[in-house]
């Protein structure tokens, strides 16, 4: 017995230094090392086939499910005459692949890092509506792979991409445009492989995001699974709703228009023998306002409906065109007024004429001249003297218009005063109309 008892605490002695022993080689390990020869154990050659898909859920021979999630960086331009625009996105993708198990190392090794897409499995998806793109390899390829002690991988990777994005402008530059980020797989059928959305934020937006000219104001989500005549392709898709600022179109094109046309209503005021001044006036805002609505149509894309803009230019330059008419009409109702004017002074003077032969003619003695002037006398004056007397006895009734443009005695006078009024308020109607119309509007009837 007394043999033994110091046998036994020998053995509790060098278990002691044995375990001693053993924790300082395990904090030795050089996981790194761990996780080149991890990586060379599950992708060594005859080990993993990368042509080869996963498994389905849970190992069966059902399609892949690959999640998809985006962050979109930023929004270079939107472009109305290509209609597309540019973003840079950092895109991500997650499935599982069983045959990418690991020992976790005791939870030392959290997951394996890749750079060369082409060791592992990848989804074929493409962008559908994409024009072009690039990668970024600045310093290094932005881009990385992640493999999970369970086998889940994760892909990302940074893409800049120019898309189509289809426009209606039929409200421009009061509109609001959709356009889409659409992805699906290029040759993997839904009997094989499935997109679905990541659960919880599928598409990120960064916060500080800056438009020159629109506002995002929201994006959706949704499938946009495509049938052909090879089978069915799993889609997805992201609507990036835009509103384009108006502010910048009204200080660039809806004021100096109005201004154009207020400013070829002075030619009313003008004197209407002040012919140049006119003409020149006219001919100025009449080019100006063409020229004006010529360059905005060059930053737009030649459609084949009538848009928003053009309503209001084209109104414009009518007013403007008007203006210059009506001073044409102002030129002919003067010549004629002083032809007129011509013609009753001639008249007048030929009465007068005539006036002073009948007074000559009372002067002659002669007996048969005096007889033959008083039924002149009975038939000529009196009758006159009646139609006065007529004239006073039933005044003419006037309303207030006719007797306040009979305070301007000509006719192009009476044009000028009426333009006075009529232009502004008619172009004042239509700015009502207008903007009741092209404002106040239903989203239904954006779409």
């Amino acid at each position: 017995m007394e043999t033994s008892r110091p046998s036994c605490a020998m053995f509790l002695l060098l278990a002691f230094f044995l375990a001693i022993f053993a924790q300082g080689l395990q904090a030795k390990i050089n996981f790194r090392e761990k996780e080149k020869q991890i990586l060379d154990q599950i992708l060594g050659p005859g080990r993993y086939d990368a042509r080869i898909r996963p498994s389905g859920i849970n190992g069966t021979d059902g399609p892949a499910v690959v999640s998809v999630n985006i962050f979109v960086r930023s929004i270079s331009k939107i472009d109305d005459v290509t209609m597309e625009y540019s973003v840079q996105l950092t895109f991500r993708e997650q499935w599982l692949d069983e045959r990418l198990k690991f020992n976790n190392q005791g939870g030392r090794l959290k997951y394996l890092t890749l750079t060369e897409a082409n060791r592992v499995w990848m989804p074929d998806l493409f962008f559908s509506n994409e024009k072009e793109g690039h990668f970024h390899n600045i310093i290094m390829p932005n881009v990385y792979i992640r493999i999970f002690p369970n086998g889940n991988v994760l892909y990302s990777i940074r893409i800049s991409l120019t898309l189509s994005c289809p426009m209606n402008l039929k409200l421009y530059p009061l509109d609001k445009q959709t356009c889409s980020l659409r992805m699906a797989s290029y040759g993997w059928t839904t009997d094989d492989l499935v997109f679905l959305w990541k659960e919880g934020d599928p598409v990120q937006v960064v916060k500080n995001l800056h438009l020159p000219r629109f506002t995002l104001e929201k994006f959706l989500t949704d499938y946009c699974n495509s049938k052909t005549n090879t089978g069915e392709y799993s889609c997805l898709k992201v609507d990036l709703l835009f509103k384009r600022e108006f502010s910048y179109y009204l200080i660039q094109i809806y004021i100096p228009c109005c201004m154009l046309v207020i400013v070829s209503w002075v030619s009313f005021w003008l004197d209407q023998g002040a012919v140049p001044a006119r003409v020149s006036l006219g001919v100025t805002t009449l080019l100006t306002m063409a020229t004006q609505s010529s360059g905005i149509n060059a930053s737009l894309p030649p459609v084949s409906y009538t848009k928003a803009i053009d309503v209001w230019t084209g109104v414009c330059l009518t007013f403007v065109f008007g203006a210059l008419l009506e001073f044409a009409l102002v030129n002919y109702a003067s010549r004629s007024d002083m032809h007129r004017e011509n013609m009753k002074k001639s008249r007048r003077e030929m009465e007068a004429a005539a006036s002073l032969d009948a007074a000559s003619d009372l002067l002659d003695t002669d007996s048969n001249a005096t007889f033959a002037m008083k039924p002149l006398m009975r038939g000529g004056v009196m009758d006159s003297k009646m139609r006065q007397c007529e004239i006073h006895l039933n005044p003419p009734r006037k309303n207030c218009c006719l007797l306040w443009m009979s305070k301007f005695p000509t006719r192009s006078k009476r044009i000028d005063v009426i333009s006075r009024i009529t232009f502004p308020l008619v172009f004042a109607l239509f700015n009502l109309a207008y903007w009741s119309t092209y404002l106040f509007r239903d989203e239904d009837e954006e779409k």
